[in-house]
């Protein structure tokens, strides 16, 4: 019985990352067709409208989009346009955080920004995955956040989540790996994964 469910083990194991990566293109195209697909099938004579052009509409949209914000009046525009979101209280909220999560990843500029690091609790002999998310707290209430002390997100494993703790950076170790390396680990409960090519 245990040779059986071995083999059901690592059948499952081979099949549910491939159905949950065509889950998620199938998802992503069909949300992109349904997004812009609309818009072109009003636009188009009748009849000329192929599944498909809607995802070729939303990629090309969004390679235009980042071609305009090289131009220094449209980026000036969408600056004063995220100005006005920004004063919407519950766009703000969501908005902006969102905004800043995306930025952690898409800024590789800074080495410090989002730096992986090891949590240590050297009490309980214990070490816990990080990610520096700020060290200026100017804008901060004072006293708030002590003197020598960063921000440090800790992510939870397998679900979406985690926590922010203030300590101080002598009880960090930074590690040398890159933030997606270090997120996909702390997200899979630290299982091994195969290297990517």
């Amino acid at each position: 019985m245990k040779y059986l469910s071995r083999i059901f083990l690592a059948g499952m194991l081979t099949v549910l990352p491939v159905l949950a990566t065509i889950y998620l293109l199938v998802w992503l195209f069909t949300t992109a067709e349904s997004f812009m697909g609309e818009p072109l099938k009003i636009l188009l004579p009748e009849g000329t409208y192929v599944t498909g052009m809607g995802l070729v509409a939303g990629v090309a949209v969004i390679f235009v989009v980042g071609v305009l914000m090289r131009a220094y009046i449209i980026r000036t525009i969408f600056e004063t346009t995220e100005k006005l979101l920004l004063k919407v209280p519950l766009i703000k909220t969501i908005y902006s955080a969102l905004r800043e999560f995306f930025g952690l990843f898409a800024d590789q500029s800074k080495e410090d920004h989002f730096q992986v690091v090891m949590v240590n609790f050297p009490e309980q002999n214990l070490r816990l995955l990080g990610f520096i998310t700020r060290e200026d707290f100017s804008d901060m209430p004072t006293g708030m956040v002590p003197d020598g002390h960063v921000s440090v997100y800790m992510p939870m494993s397998y679900q979406i989540g985690g926590y922010t703790v203030y300590l101080p950076k002598d009880r960090l170790t930074p590690v040398d790996i890159p933030r997606e390396h270090a997120m996909r680990l702390a997200v899979t409960a630290g299982i091994k994964l195969k290297k990517q090519n």
